[in-house]
């Protein structure tokens, strides 16, 4: 096993999309990490809708679980209550003092990292992994090699029964899965 860092990707992943799995194939091809535990959020923070837990951790598998040094984790429901990832990553490093952890973020979420809970002490105990996205520019942004697209635009194309048009977007398990579980039909 690669003796990269060990990245650490949370999100809603409601649902997972192109850009999930291309974070995951460019942590573990292009920075060594030695592997990536993805983490759906339990309960989201801000409040946001979301397709169960379940669901969502079944995609997840769908999507990523077949890349190799790929971990799909429930940590943050045996943590219970709302996700946050400050705790999420103490009880990781807690558990796993050998891990030397990364996180692994899209610029997207760099512009709202000032609404997380103790980010400054996120990035000491993971500094961040940032992956440039297509459309999101601030000052230090890495070049976008992530596209163009949102779970919330996925969502709104399902609801619109627009699936064929999502078929460059979102891997064909996850949307096979999405058409046999009826998820994402009205918003």
């Amino acid at each position: 096993m690669p003796e990269g860092p060990v990245c650490v990707y949370g999100g809603s992943f409601n649902p997972p999309h192109v850009a999930h799995v291309l974070t995951v194939a460019v942590a573990l091809g292009m920075h060594q990490a030695s592997r990536v535990v993805v983490i759906p959020t339990f309960q989201h923070p801000f409040a946001k809708s979301l397709a169960s837990f379940e669901d969502r951790l079944e995609m997840c598998r769908l999507a990523m679980a077949w890349m190799p040094r790929v971990e799909i984790s429930r940590v943050e429901e045996e943590l219970g209550g709302e996700s946050r990832t400050l705790r999420t990553l103490e009880h990781l490093a807690a558990k796993h003092p050998d891990w030397s952890m990364r996180l692994l973020m899209g610029a997207d979420l760099v512009v709202e990292s000032p609404k997380w809970h103790a980010f400054d002490k996120v990035k000491a105990l993971a500094p961040p992994l940032v992956l440039g996205r297509a459309g999101i520019d601030y000052p230090g942004c890495p070049p976008p090699i992530l596209p163009r697209v949102s779970s919330t635009e996925v969502r709104a194309k399902i609801a619109a029964g627009e699936l064929e048009d999502l078929a460059h977007y979102v891997p064909g398990p996850v949307l096979e899965y999405i058409r046999a579980r009826g998820l994402y039909t009205s918003s």
